[in-house]
């Protein structure tokens, strides 16, 4: 029996009034991101653009009715997949050779990762099946074409930095440690985080090559200090202060060096 086709790529659901959440159910958990559709007065803003597997603008063609501002959290492959459709391209300046010049381009077999990967996967809780999709999208994809598009960034944002939708503004965060570039995206105003892969509600990858456990202790304590009434974040649910808190602790529990 074949694998299966898929008839539809993407899935969403409506937040509220102006935040739809899309994603693509095929994909392994490993590699699903959540993609953020967040409508402004002036201009619209997508945070992640997951995998790149089907268009994602032709997807969300109803929602894009302004200027859109993609913004990449980091540059991993599993967001920043459909970078490449957009004309207005953000990423944090740490990160700008992984959109424009994609060293991991990614992969959608097990196989084509080193063991030793594959084993620190499935110790933190992401065993790899053979294929990280469940169905293609159409009836003669090959996963071994699979590879992350360049998508040279035309803003580089630094810690601090504003991205204004008219009505609503979001700060530039520096969260590193998951990534050297890592950001959020944080709205004062209403506690609002968009936090990338700085943290979600599930295991929590310190472990990459590019990952930094020092630095990621100190952007747990960071997020602990702000004001948070909810996240969105980069996979998994949506959480709030309470799940942030318990979420950072339980990370710097294992992380936190003690005193002898």
């Amino acid at each position: 029996m074949g694998v299966k086709v898929a008839d539809h790529w993407f899935e969403r659901t409506r937040v509220d009034d102006d935040i739809t959440l899309l994603w693509e159910p095929y994909v392994d958990p490993l590699v699903r991101c959540n993609i953020w559709h967040i409508r402004g007065r002036d201009k619209d803003m997508l945070v992640d653009t997951g995998m790149g597997i089907c268009s994602l603008r032709e997807a969300a063609l109803d929602l894009l009715e302004k200027d859109v501002i993609a913004v990449a959290t980091h540059s991993h492959y599993d967001h920043t997949g459909s970078m490449h459709e957009f004309d207005t391209r953000v990423i944090h300046r740490h990160e700008e050779m992984g959109l424009t010049e994609p060293r991991l381009k990614g992969s959608l077999r097990a196989k084509d990762f080193d063991q030793g990967f594959r084993d620190y996967l499935a110790d933190v809780g992401y065993p790899l099946k053979e294929e990280l999709i469940t169905a293609y999208p159409h009836s003669s994809y090959d996963p071994g074409t699979f590879r992350t598009l360049p998508a040279a960034p035309t803003w580089l944002v630094e810690e601090g930095d504003i991205i204004d939708l008219g009505n609503r503004a979001f700060e530039v965060l520096h969260l590193p440690g998951h990534s050297p570039g890592s950001i959020g995206l944080w709205e004062q105003s209403s506690g609002t985080l968009f936090s990338g892969d700085a943290i979600y509600d599930g295991p929590l990858l310190d472990g990459l090559e590019d990952s930094d456990i020092a630095d990621y202790i100190g952007t747990m304590d960071r997020l602990k200090a702000l004001p948070v009434n909810i996240v969105h974040a980069g996979h998994d649910p949506s959480f709030d202060k309470e799940r942030l808190n318990e979420l950072a602790d339980a990370y710097l529990s294992v992380r936190r060096p003690t005193s002898a």
